[in-house]
């Protein structure tokens, strides 16, 4: 008696992949019901977004001094001393609690002056500090 030679099997057994996928899809389903989604605040239709608040921008010289341009008072650049600029933060602040403060500092002021004008703001109870760049120019 003759044996046929067996072949090579040419395709893929795909069966334990969709066994597989099959237990998977069961834990999803099962998982799903039981993670809880985040709560999204959406705005409602005659709702007006806020208008974004113009910073308060403090200038920071090479020579250590400071001044100060406030949007709201719609004056230009006004020098200040740093004790009175506590007392113009907090003023301002306690109108506008969200009033964002942006720090302008020269080219090359020290780091450190920088980190002690902002500890000089968190002292003022400003919640929104940023820095000012400017691009550098070709």
């Amino acid at each position: 008696m003759l044996r046929k030679p067996r072949r090579m099997m040419s395709q893929i057994n795909v069966v334990p992949y969709i066994d597989v996928m099959l237990v998977l899809l069961v834990i999803f389903m099962v998982t799903a019901p039981l993670i809880n989604p985040g709560q999204v605040d959406l705005p409602s239709v005659g709702q007006n977004l806020a208008e974004p608040q113009q910073p308060i921008q403090v200038t920071l010289r090479l020579d250590g001094s400071l001044s100060v341009v406030d949007p709201l008072k719609g004056q230009g650049e006004t020098p200040i001393a740093r004790g009175q600029l506590v007392a113009l933060l907090k003023a301002s602040q306690a109108s506008q609690p969200n009033q964002p403060v942006v720090i302008a500092a020269d080219r090359n002021v020290r780091y450190e002056e920088v980190l002690r004008l902002m500890d000089l703001l968190k002292q003022a109870d400003v919640k929104r500090i940023g820095l000012l760049a400017r691009p550098r120019s070709s």
